[in-house]
């Protein structure tokens, strides 16, 4: 018997079954130079797969919301411009120059902060693997070809591997790589299957048709288990399935606390795919949307009518609710089509707010979409990195300036939309009472709160164990924030990683919180935790 544990976690689960080891195509790219008369054609080649590829995630996405992300990432021009520039300047043949290309744009991702960014380098990377199985004339390994229960190991998977998956036989996930916030591990999530990423050595100790017992929950995976581990995951895994029924039994019931207050819950998306996923989770909205997504895959500064268009989907999707944070860029959050100058420091340097302050036309273009999106249904306006009550009114200047434009040009808008702000720097901590006289709702984004109250980067592994949203100091920020709020009546949200933390949830709370966002695979034990508090 071998035991293995991963530290991080971000689904639950237990799975009892034979190991299914997933071998991968060999994708390297063919080594080879071109002349300038190949360029040409390696060019048209590459928009042939190109386009075989779009038509085949164009047939995905009508069966997972996934695939229409991807297939915006496929056609996207930076893409396609970085494997033409390699193939015309360069003259590198066409799988060499996706191979490249595809590794420079995941790179970026990969260097980024915020791990939910930092993991959509594995969409870049999918892409890139349906490019080169096109120029191959490859098929990957299928997972639907499956017909007894197994877990499956793997080095990493991408959408493209799992998306013939079937939950029923496919009972656990287990991969060498990947993050939490990966597609794969909110597919898996959504599927109701077990998973644990980045899982350190597992294909070395893993072979095919060994028993593993997996608790996706604690971490925790035993290869060849002996007989008492596996009575007793057994057992677990019973509680298990009697959890998941009461799950599903509170899925249509208001989360309204013990003292009979209805609490909101809420989701964190990206796009407006991710809110697709989340709408049978019976949410109260979107408490975060993230619009940097819109301003990364272009190659030029999103257009009014580009941004009024997602804004517009994602107000008639989610009707309810939905909290749109202007523009937060910078940092490790860099554009392709624009070029941030070297800062020793980036996260407390240019960013954010900051940047849309500096750069007022733009930041017009932004706040004109999100007013035009409003008459289509509640949304909410938030200001990111605030740190002073001069920020906070010169951004609500701005949004009054865009008020007039739009009644001058009889353009329809919600008069009365609400503007917050998230609480993420010490700064706004000790202003709070002030800021909650100028904001009309707080929330607060836990992940950078945690970094700059603790002085601790989140992405050094070295420190990684003082990064805790739990130390005191966080704590009585966070129920600082709440009270501060709450006195001047306005609503208080959190839409950091610790708003899904079914540890936290009780703390939360009794200090008041009314509305937590966080990723839809989190929302359904959120809302027990809170019906049974």
């Amino acid at each position: 018997m071998r035991k293995l544990t991963v530290e991080k976690t971000a689904s639950r689960g237990i799975a009892i079954a034979p190991a299914y080891v997933y071998s991968e195509v060999d994708l390297s790219p063919d080594n080879y130079t071109i002349s300038e008369q190949q360029v040409h054609t390696e060019i048209a080649a590459f928009q042939g797969v190109k386009a075989a590829v779009l038509k085949d995630l164009e047939a995905l996405s009508e069966e997972n919301p996934i695939f229409a992300a991807h297939m915006e990432i496929a056609d996207d021009f930076t893409l396609q411009d970085a494997v033409e520039g390699k193939i015309r300047d360069e003259k590198k043949n066409v799988q060499v120059a996706i191979t490249e290309a595809v590794e420079e744009i995941a790179e970026i991702f990969r260097q980024m902060d915020d791990e939910y960014m930092r993991e959509r380098a594995a969409d870049v990377q999918d892409i890139g693997k349906r490019f080169l199985l096109k120029c191959k004339n490859a098929e990957l390994q299928d997972l639907s070809a499956i017909f007894e229960p197994v877990i499956v190991i793997a080095r990493d998977l991408y959408p493209s591997d799992t998306v013939k998956m079937n939950p029923e036989i496919v009972k656990g996930i287990i991969t060498q790589e990947g993050g939490v916030t990966s597609h794969v591990s909110i597919m898996a999530k959504n599927y109701g299957i077990p998973a644990l990423t980045g899982v350190a050595g597992i294909l070395d100790e893993v072979e095919a048709g060994d028993e593993i017992c997996m608790d996706a929950q604690t971490g925790e995976i035993y290869v060849k288990p002996e007989p008492e581990i596996r009575e007793t995951y057994g057992t677990k895994q019973r509680e298990q399935e009697e959890e998941l029924e009461k799950i599903k039994s509170y899925r249509q019931t208001d989360p309204v606390t013990a003292d009979g207050k209805r609490i909101y819950l809420c989701v964190n998306v990206g796009n407006t795919e991710e809110i697709k996923q989340a709408l049978d989770k019976n949410i109260d909205g979107v408490g975060l949307f993230r619009t940097e997504f819109l301003y990364m895959e272009g190659n030029h500064f999103p257009t009014e009518e580009e941004q009024f268009k997602v804004y517009k989907e994602a107000a008639e999707l989610c009707p309810k609710e939905v909290t749109i944070r202007t523009l937060d860029i910078g940092g490790d959050k860099k554009l392709p089509y624009y070029e941030f100058e070297p800062e020793e420091n980036p996260f407390l340097g240019w960013r954010a707010i900051r940047i849309s302050l500096d750069m007022p036309e733009m930041f017009r273009t932004q706040l004109r979409a999100i007013l035009r999106a409003s008459a289509f249904g509640h949304i909410r306006i938030m200001f990111p990195m605030m740190i002073s009550l001069e920020e906070m009114k010169e951004a609500k200047a701005l949004v009054e300036e865009c008020k007039v434009q739009l009644r001058e040009e009889k353009i329809t808008f919600d008069k009365k939309i609400e503007v917050g702000m998230m609480m993420e720097t010490p700064a706004s901590v000790l202003l709070a009472e002030e800021f909650a006289k100028e904001a009309d709702f707080f929330s607060i984004g836990t992940n950078d709160l945690t970094q700059y109250l603790l002085a601790v980067d989140r992405g050094n592994k070295k420190i990684a164990s003082r990064y805790d949203s739990f130390h005191p100091a966080v704590l009585r920020a966070i129920k600082h924030i709440i009270q501060a709020g709450h006195r001047e009546h306005i609503k208080v949200g959190m839409c950091g990683e610790m708003a899904g933390d079914i540890r936290a949830i009780p703390t939360l709370l009794e200090y008041g919180l009314d509305e937590f966002s966080m990723s839809s695979g989190s929302v359904d034990y959120a809302r027990m935790a809170i019906l049974e508090k």
